[in-house]
């Protein structure tokens, strides 16, 4: 029988745990006894800090954001700022697939906020007119989010196995070969494309549309 640790569980150690649990099972896996399990303690350590799940879910996400938020590099241009900040967080979405489900669950949460300060900041400082940055700002976010969470819902859809990826967007890019190229000109054209496609790659070139229709506003 584990030893049960008898030292005091800082709010920091017991998200960590709680996010290794979200990363091997997802959010099924991660229950208060799984957790007392992980850290060999009692419940009433773990509910000191986190009143129930759902706090622990959005603790776990707030601390993932906050990583990538301090990774972006400050004082950079920002153009390429947005596109680290964007890039990070795809990222982290994929290695954390729960973080996507979570900011969409509860959007007001500092998490999200985070993320809106930042890439409201950057937009402004790429001179976005006060007027239109709302709306850059909402359209990037949302951009920057969909496409990450999608991305790591086909992950897991696909366990993550780079063989079973070639071999799934292997099949759909010759089914799309196959259809009629008089009524589906541009799937037919873009089947050769889309069997060795780099996600993150086609992530950034979306965000690089994105601020170059930007730069018309100013």
């Amino acid at each position: 029988m584990a030893k049960r640790r008898t030292d005091g569980l800082s709010k920091e150690v017991i998200v960590q745990a709680a996010a290794a649990i979200l990363d091997d099972g997802g959010e099924a896996a991660l229950t208060f006894r799984a957790l007392t399990a992980r850290l060999s303690t009692g419940y009433g350590a773990i509910y000191h800090h986190v009143a129930n799940k759902s706090d622990l879910l959005a603790a776990a996400t707030d601390a993932v954001i906050a990583r990538v938020m301090g990774d972006a590099v400050v004082g950079a241009d920002p153009r390429e700022a947005l596109r680290t900040v964007s890039l990070g967080l795809f990222d982290a979405i994929d290695a954390h697939p729960w973080v996507g489900a979570q900011l969409s669950r509860e959007p007001w949460r500092p998490a999200l906020l985070e993320i809106y300060e930042r890439i409201g900041g950057l937009l402004a400082a790429l001179d976005v007119p006060e007027q239109t940055v709302f709306d850059a700002a909402g359209a990037l976010v949302n951009y920057v989010l969909g496409v990450a969470g999608q991305n790591a819902a086909n992950a897991r859809l696909l366990d993550g196995d780079p063989a079973d990826r070639s071999a799934f967007l292997g099949d759909i890019a010759a089914r799309w070969a196959s259809l009629d190229p008089e009524q589906y000109p541009f799937v037919h054209r873009a089947a050769t494309r889309l069997r060795d496609h780099d996600d993150r790659e086609q992530f950034l070139a979306g965000v690089d549309i994105f601020l170059a229709g930007i730069a018309t506003l100013r």
